[in-house]
């Protein structure tokens, strides 16, 4: 399926480019949540008269991010989970608990934002972790998790 990006998405283009892609992911996620257009005559022309508004607002949202990923870089955020003598946790530190922290520290991050490659944090000790906070826009974190 041919669709107008609307806003830049990794791996698949930038704002206005024409992708084609998969019609389940046109279908069930990228239309959906506002991120592209079908590729009719009638959308194209849509798009090209709010081109300017869009590239703005685009604009804004890249600002935003990066303001906030300053104001995150280097930042140590601290959650406690009960632990085995051996440093093992009982169960384990997941992108929704680091979210949460950074929550409780007034930052509006999503638990999709925070980027575990390795899976979960098992053990006491500190990791870096990355925030997502924009496709151009990343923020690396400590997360210090200690024993309770």
């Amino acid at each position: 399926m041919q669709i107008i990006l609307l806003e830049k998405i990794t791996n698949l283009g930038q704002l206005g480019d024409v992708v084609k892609v998969k019609d389940g992911y046109a279908r069930n996620f990228l239309i959906p949540t506002g991120k592209a257009k079908r590729a009719t005559e009638a959308n194209l022309q849509a798009f090209e008269a709010r081109r300017a508004e869009l590239e703005r607002e685009s604009a804004e949202r890249l600002a935003a991010a990066q303001a906030v990923g300053e104001r995150l870089e280097g930042l140590t955020v601290q959650v406690t989970q009960k632990a085995g003598v051996d440093g093992k946790l009982f169960g384990s530190v997941t992108n929704a608990d680091i979210a949460d922290a950074l929550k409780a520290m007034e930052f509006t991050i999503e638990r999709s934002m925070v980027r575990m490659p390795d899976g979960h944090l098992k053990t006491i000790g500190d990791f870096p972790i990355v925030v997502s906070l924009h496709t151009d826009v990343q923020a690396t974190i400590t997360v210090s998790v200690l024993g309770a």
